[in-house]
């Protein structure tokens, strides 16, 4: 397994030597990290996705970006897989070093293993129930574990997965989204507490660096909603339980001209003043990755996003999303080698200043 994890020093030596423009790294937390990111969401269990899904993270490296996104249960473990492969080829080709790549990933869906042919409910029985890990009432309908034993279990797969000692960050995935029908909100926030102290836990022993929460809905809909979490509140359990240094330091949500939300929507409370959770996360100094650039390709259909900059509908889209103030990178699905190369043409040019990107929300919004 590689050993390290992703420093100031190698992320500034990959952004020195990546050949893009220079203004497309971003500093957070003493790492630069490329504006754009790889996604490994979409895809069939196969092993043609899995040489498809390699093929493409080497690509995207060797192009300029070093962030690169997955999830245990995405391909059913064989995401993680593809992403090890890919950068386990590029160490050893001596195309990069471990601490100069930024990688994450996720747990807490339940997921079987596509290489081991045993249904989903006989894999989950043989694997967690029999060996403890999943007790009975663990699970929720929405298919989600957060108990400590479970996340553990798969920090562990994840690590093997991806032929790692260290992950830069985990996600606990879909926290709320996936318990929240199944279990009442101060039970929640009491498991997240836990969940919290697990991570904590794991970065002492050099599993993980940072921890964070990869959501869909609870910090874009209003307060009012059962899914809605304070990202304040959600950073004040973090140092209770970690203290001031704790490793709570992403969110991951869905954001981009069509859900605009995390821009546009004031849902979050800081002191006395309701401001966006990209403002809040800003202020809170905790970095934000995003999710569906292109909606699944809807966007890019013509006629769809709005012109400007006389840019190609991908890098529009991109384009917009990596401008947005609090926004780290916009974390792009990209498997063939055509639309890898299309998309990370937006590293050869800058991205909008801040007056730029007011003016042209002003233009959209009017």
């Amino acid at each position: 397994m590689i050993s390290g994890s992703a420093t100031s020093e190698g992320t500034q030596k990959f952004a020195k030597n990546s050949g893009v423009n220079e203004g497309n790294f971003k500093k957070f937390e003493n790492l630069s990290l490329s504006n754009v990111g790889i996604g490994t969401y979409l895809g069939d269990p196969d092993a043609q996705t899995d040489q498809l899904v390699t093929d493409a993270v080497k690509k995207s490296v060797l192009l300029g970006i070093n962030v690169v996104d997955t999830a245990i249960n995405y391909r059913s473990q064989k995401a993680e897989r593809s992403v090890g492969k890919a950068i386990s080829e590029l160490v050893d080709d001596g195309k990069i070093t471990r601490d100069e790549i930024f990688i994450s990933s996720k747990n807490g869906y339940v997921t079987n293993d596509a290489d081991v042919k045993l249904g989903f409910w006989e894999y989950v029985k043989e694997e967690y129930s029999q060996k403890g890990v999943i007790q009975e009432g663990d699970v929720t309908s929405g298919y989600h574990c957060m108990t400590v034993p479970y996340l553990s279990d798969q920090l562990d797969r994840s690590l093997k997965n991806l032929n790692i000692e260290c992950l830069d960050l985990m996600y606990l995935h879909n926290g709320i989204e996936g318990q929240i029908k199944d279990v009442s909100k101060e039970k929640f926030l009491e498991n997240l507490k836990s969940v919290f102290a697990l991570y904590e836990q794991k970065r002492k022993e050099g599993k993980i660096k940072f921890y964070g929460m990869a959501t869909w809905e609870c910090f874009r809909v209003p307060k009012d909603n059962p899914q809605y979490l304070s990202l304040e509140d959600t950073v004040n359990l973090a140092k209770q339980v970690g203290g001031e240094s704790h490793g709570f330091r992403f969110i991951q949500l869905p954001y981009n001209m069509n859900y605009d939300q995390a821009l546009l929507a004031k849902n979050q409370t800081l002191g006395a003043e309701i401001v966006s959770i990209l403002e809040s996360a800003v202020r809170l100094g905790i970095g934000v990755f995003t999710s569906v650039p292109f909606m699944q390709g809807h966007l890019l259909q013509p006629g769809v996003m709005p012109e400007f900059n006389e840019l190609k509908p991908s890098l529009r889209a991109l384009q917009f999303i990596r401008s947005s103030p609090g926004v780290l990178a916009p974390l792009v699905g990209q498997k063939s080698s055509e639309h890898v190369s299309e998309n990370l043409e937006i590293m050869n040019i800058p991205p909008l200043s801040e007056a730029e990107f007011v003016a042209l929300v002003k233009k959209l919004t009017s």
